[in-house]
């Protein structure tokens, strides 16, 4: 009996996980289908721009001039070991152009906005203003979720790249300004070794696909939460952990694939 009852629990939560992957797709695949109306209606899009993003801007840019700092310390401390202090601008640059500034940047947009995103949906399906919404003819997909979603794509690169341009700042006040590198030698550095086309771009594509993936997730946790308090809790604490190892994982797949030929 109990070894029946546990393969008849591995095999329910198997269904079950197949079948929410089955929806998650289907769900995703309507969005790029309602896509177009949410376009036509451009205002929604730039509300929740102003929601998601502008919103986000405080703990984006404190936390990229904080790691840029922390960077710059032990950037310098590394380097002089090896007499290589004027290499400071291109280690804090490279540091957060590739990694640090699309990943912790994504990562903080799915704790602060993401959480936001599946509570506001979550708490509108609870309060049955999603089932209003179908039955007065009005697609909640189109007028909800879609806006949202474009809203999280647009807002996670512009605060990657913000953050890394607040991280480079944070690196000079304390490599140039407290610690005393050669100005000179911390910029001309970062202009040498940065490549447009192998960094910046590589940066860019990294926040685009962890901004579809966070938006995504947070969206269909808020539309599938259970229409309870504790149903709304559970998918706000899921859609954080869920869009974390989604940023970690394919941060790690997008790098093998981006940097295997160095």
């Amino acid at each position: 009996m109990p070894i029946t009852k546990g393969l008849r629990t591995i095999g329910s939560r198997a269904v079950n996980a197949v079948w929410r992957t089955g929806y998650a797709t289907r769900f995703f695949l309507m969005i790029l289908f309602y896509s177009g109306t949410s376009f036509r209606r451009f205002h929604l899009i730039v509300k929740e721009l102003f929601s998601s993003g502008v919103m986000s801007l405080i703990i984006i840019l404190v936390a990229g001039m904080f790691v840029g700092m922390v960077l710059g310390l032990q950037g310098y401390e590394t380097l002089k070991r090896y007499g290589s202090e004027s290499a400071l601008g291109s280690l804090v640059a490279l540091s957060l152009v590739r990694e640090l500034g699309p990943v912790l940047a994504a990562l903080l947009f799915a704790s602060r906005a993401g959480s936001a995103m599946t509570a506001e949906i979550g708490l509108m399906k609870a309060t049955e203003q999603i089932s209003a919404m179908e039955m007065m003819a009005v697609n909640p997909i189109a007028r909800v979720v879609a806006p949202r979603f474009w809203a999280g794509v647009i807002s996670v690169p512009l605060l990657a790249a913000l953050f890394s341009v607040m991280g480079v700042f944070g690196g000079y006040v304390v490599g140039v300004v407290l610690i005393g590198v050669d100005a000179g030698s911390f910029w001309s550095q970062m202009q040498d070794t940065v490549d447009f086309q192998h960094d910046i771009l590589n940066g860019v594509i990294k926040s685009v696909v962890f901004g579809v993936a966070v938006t995504a997730i947070a969206l269909f946790e808020g539309y599938d939460s259970p229409p309870t308090a504790e149903g709304v809790s559970g998918a706000t604490t899921r859609t954080v952990v869920q869009s974390s190892l989604a940023i970690l994982i394919l941060d790690f797949i997008l790098t093998a694939f981006m940097f295997q030929g160095d």
